[in-house]
């Protein structure tokens, strides 16, 4: 098994990190440094940058790590049940810390590039549609948020009526509905307007108001009230 300190002084990145500071590394580097071992034949900058190359386009690269799945790094030769642990968890904390970081203050979403900005990260990765709902108060803070339903965002799945129950119980006044689209455009489908209307129309019989739909793209998104349709 190798290990960085198999490698010379000057050419280990932990070395170089400590001389030089961690932005001096590479992306495969930084990987390195948190795997330590590479596996028989293959040091850990080779084993660092197999897993750089897994996956295409938005999914290949550092970005990966936020996509890839157990199974997937199981898949990749040196990779055992540890390695692919640590990958998630490296996955995992930077969806944290750009979470925390976003809402470190009380969060309002009276603005819709501040709701989009607050789930863009998170929700731009997923392979998969995500629809939420994010609660807020009267002064368009937000309380708390749930996900609705997992896949296509499709008027025959979602229920409005466990929309407004579950609004009702955590005593929102405003609600917005987020989801995303993996293939990265942000534009709204049939079924997309067809949800939005009818939350918002069972929402006015309660008193509970829809004030956004934004769906989130590739670092991009489309808000129903920014381009007034809702």
């Amino acid at each position: 098994m190798n290990r960085l300190k198999e490698t010379a002084s000057s050419e280990r990145p932990y070395e170089r990190a400590v001389k030089y500071g961690t932005g001096t590394l590479t992306d495969a580097e930084l990987i390195a440094v948190l795997l330590r071992t590479g596996t028989k034949g293959s040091d850990v900058i080779d084993l660092s940058n197999r897993i750089l190359g897994l996956g295409l386009g938005k999914k290949q690269g550092i970005n990966g790590i936020l996509h890839h799945t157990y199974e997937e790094y199981l898949q990749c030769r040196g990779i055992g049940k540890v390695k692919a642990v640590q990958l998630l968890c490296i996955g995992e904390l930077s969806r944290r810390m750009w979470r925390r970081e976003i809402s470190a203050d009380s969060v309002s979403f009276d603005d819709p590039s501040a709701c989009a900005g607050y789930y863009m990260e998170e929700m731009r990765h997923l392979e998969q549609e995500e629809l939420r709902i994010a609660f807020l108060d009267t002064r368009h803070r937000l309380m708390c948020d749930q996900i609705l339903t997992r896949g296509t965002v499709d008027s025959s799945v979602v229920s409005v009526r466990e929309i407004m129950i579950s609004s009702l119980k955590h005593m929102a006044v405003n609600v917005i509905l987020i989801h995303n689209h993996p293939s990265g455009n942000p534009n709204p489908s049939d079924d997309d307007l067809k949800v939005t209307h009818q939350v918002n129309d069972a929402g006015k019989l309660v008193g509970i108001r829809l004030t956004d739909h934004i769906i989130i793209g590739d670092n991009t998104y489309y808000s129903f009230k920014e381009w007034g349709t809702l």
